[in-house]
C-alpha cells in the first residue's frame, strides 16, 4: 500500500494511540452492515455510549478502518476491519450526602425507598452529586451491595429520573443476587399508575413488542422489528376523564422506558413526557412524566417469604387528578 506523507504521518500517529490504549476492541464487518455509517455502526456495538461521544471517539483518531483514519460517515464495505481504542475510564469518587429519603421499610438485607420525582436514581460522569446513591451512602455507611460498582451501590434496578416510586436497594451481595435473580426470571411485582393523553375505549389491554434503541435518536428507545428484547406491559383502566385517561400498568418485562414507549405506540404518550409525549399547556407547570411506581413485591432474600410495599400518590399526581376531576 503506497501512502503519502500526510497519510503515512496520520497512521503512525494513530498506531501510537493504539499501542498505549488497554481498551483496543476489533469488528469486522458483515454482509448485514454493508453501507452502515461508521459511526451508526460502532453506536450499535456499544449500546451504553452516545453516537455523539462514537464520533469524538473518531474524530481524536481512536477508530481505524482497515489499518486507515476515516470519517464518521464512511460507508462500511464487506470484511471491512475496525479497531476502536477505547480510552481508560476516568476514576469518580461518589460522596455520600445527607440528603433526605422517603425509606418505607428497611432491614438487615435490603432498604425500600419511595423515590420523589426529580431525583436520578445513581451517579454519572457529569452528574456525581444529589442523586438517590449518595443519599443512600450517607444513610447505610458501607452496608450496600458493590456488584454494579463504585457509582451503583445497592442499585437492583432502577426508575427514570421523573418517575416518582417505589424501589428496592440491596444492602449486601447475597441480597442483591437474589433480587437479581428474580427480576431476571420477571417474578417481581411492579405495578404502575400514570395519566395518559386521549381516552381509551378498553378496560384491559396488553402490548407485547420488542424495544429497542431508536435508531434516530440514541436518547430515546422505540419498538423495533430488531435488535431489541420482548417486552409486555398488562394496562388496565382506571378511569376515563375529559381527554385524558388513569391507567394501571404492570409490567411483565423490565425494558428501558418500557411504559413511556408502550403508551406511546398506541398513540396514548403520558402526560407530561418531554422525550414521548408532547406538550400540554394546560398542565405545562409539570417538571416530568404522571408516572408512579405505586407496587413493589418480591420474595425476601433471605426470609424467602413474599413482601410487598405500596405508596400513595405523590402530591404533583393527586393535583392533577383533582384538575381533571373538576371537569
Amino acid at each position: 500500500m503506497n501512502l503519502d506523507i500526510g497519510q503515512e504521518k496520520d497512521v503512525i500517529q494513530d498506531k501510537e494511540i493504539f499501542d498505549q490504549s488497554q481498551n483496543v476492541a476489533v469488528y469486522s464487518v458483515e454482509e448485514d452492515n454493508i453501507g452502515d455509517r461508521l459511526d451508526y455502526f460502532l453506536s450499535k456495538q456499544y449500546k451504553d455510549i452516545s453516537r455523539s461521544y462514537i464520533q469524538k471517539l473518531i474524530k481524536e483518531d481512536r477508530v481505524l478502518v482497515n489499518e486507515k483514519i476515516e470519517k464518521a460517515s464512511y460507508k462500511l464495505s464487506l470484511y471491512d476491519q475496525i479497531q476502536i481504542a477505547m480510552p481508560e475510564p476516568e476514576l469518580l469518587e461518589v460522596i455520600p450526602q445527607d440528603i433526605p429519603l422517603d425509606i418505607v421499610y428497611e432491614d438487615d438485607d435490603i432498604v425500600i425507598v419511595n423515590k420523589v420525582q426529580g431525583m436520578v436514581v445513581h451517579p454519572a460522569p457529569g452528574n456525581m452529586d444529589n442523586t438517590m446513591v449518595n443519599a443512600l451512602m450517607y444513610h447505610c455507611k458501607d452496608r450496600l451491595s458493590n456488584i454494579n460498582g463504585i457509582i451503583r451501590p445497592g442499585i437492583v434496578h432502577r426508575i427514570d429520573k421523573d418517575t416518582s416510586g417505589l424501589l428496592v436497594v440491596a444492602k449486601n451481595n447475597y441480597a442483591h443476587q437474589k433480587l437479581s435473580e428474580q427480576f431476571k426470571i420477571h417474578s417481581i411485582t411492579r405495578e404502575y399508575e400514570m395519566i395518559c393523553i386521549g381516552n381509551v375505549d378498553w378496560d384491559e389491554k396488553t402490548i407485547e413488542t420488542i424495544i429497542g434503541r431508536n435508531p434516530k435518536n440514541r436518547l430515546k428507545m422505540a419498538v423495533v422489528k430488531k435488535n431489541g428484547k420482548n417486552a409486555i406491559t398488562h394496562l388496565k383502566l382506571i378511569n376515563n376523564y375529559k381527554g385524558f385517561s388513569h391507567i394501571k400498568a404492570n409490567l411483565e418485562t423490565g425494558r428501558t422506558h418500557q411504559i413511556r414507549v408502550h403508551t406511546a405506540s398506541i398513540n396514548r404518550p403520558i402526560l407530561g413526557d418531554p422525550l414521548y409525549g408532547f406538550k400540554n399547556k394546560r398542565f405545562s407547570k409539570l417538571s416530568g412524566q404522571v408516572l408512579h411506581a405505586r407496587k413493589l413485591g418480591f420474595m425476601h432474600p433471605t426470609r424467602n417469604e413474599y413482601i410487598e410495599f405500596d405508596s400513595e400518590l405523590p402530591k404533583y399526581f393527586i393535583e392533577t387528578l383533582k384538575i381533571l376531576e373538576k371537569e
